[in-house]
């Protein structure tokens, strides 16, 4: 009897732990599954609304934010702007003056003095790629995280790059700066061009994209308090650095192209 009681016991012992172990790992299970579809979820373009020509123009959700973000920056320019004067500037006007003061100093810097009409874009750029980057902070879904997106603005640069070095040289001496410093390497020079705009946008959706995730795991491990701390790292501090790095780069592009047609 006492064996078949002990036997008894062990069976229950080990089939309730059995029990216990299967409903852990199916919450586990659910917990993983769950959070993948959120991330699925999140990073997925969805469609807003469809204009009804050419049978359907589709609106993605990041083209809807990005046309909030210039909104913001044509509302926010309209009212820094208003009312300068030249004798008696006012505490807005000494601020705005600083802040331009200091971003042409600083693209002067890199682009040197026949590099200063590219200044407006860059600078356009990076204040639109910073706020992009963390608009998310307000419940928007940041359009940087839609590949279409960096692409663009990848394109964008690279086009800008390419018509610095027309116009400083001519396109017959631009085209003949392939062939330099030897001709063998020409289709090097060549496919450089499909290089660039292809490492800025994944540079950027690559960071972009990286940082959400980590921050969803984040929220996920530790939902209190914790992500917070992250967030002013990941949403912020590097949501403004890919800014900085994006146009920091385009600003290089532009400035080769200026020195090899200068040659």
């Amino acid at each position: 009897m006492n064996i078949r009681f002990t036997v008894c016991n062990d069976w229950k012992t080990f089939w309730g732990r059995k029990q216990k172990t299967e409903e852990r790992e199916k919450k586990e299970v659910t917990a993983t599954n769950g959070l993948v579809d959120e991330l699925i979820d999140q990073l997925s373009v969805k469609t807003v609304f469809t204009i009804p020509i050419f049978g359907g123009i589709k609106i993605a959700e990041s083209v809807v934010v990005m046309w909030i973000i210039m909104a913001i920056v044509i509302v926010a320019s309209i009212f820094l702007t208003r009312n300068l004067s030249m004798e008696n500037p006012g505490k807005r006007q000494l601020f705005l003056e600083v802040c331009i003061g200091k971003f042409y100093g600083f693209f002067e810097g890199l682009l040197g003095e026949e590099g200063k009409c590219y200044i407006p874009y860059l600078m356009s750029v990076g204040l639109f790629i910073g706020i992009a980057n963390v608009i998310g902070l307000f419940g928007f879904k940041p359009p940087t995280k839609d590949l279409n997106c960096t692409i663009a603005l990848a394109l964008m640069s690279i086009i800008l790059v390419e018509a610095a070095g027309i116009r400083a040289k001519g396109v017959k001496k631009w085209a003949k700066g392939f062939t330099q410093p030897v001709a063998i390497i020409t289709p090097i020079n060549i496919l450089e061009i499909f290089i660039r705009p292809f490492s800025l946008c994944l540079r950027l959706f690559g960071n972009v994209l990286g940082a959400f995730v980590i921050m969803e795991l984040i929220k996920a491990v530790v939902p209190m308090v914790v992500p917070l701390v992250f967030s002013f790292y990941f949403d912020i501090f590097d949501g403004l650095i890919q800014a900085y790095v994006f146009v920091f780069l385009t600003s290089l592009y532009i400035k080769e192209a200026i020195e090899l047609q200068a040659e």
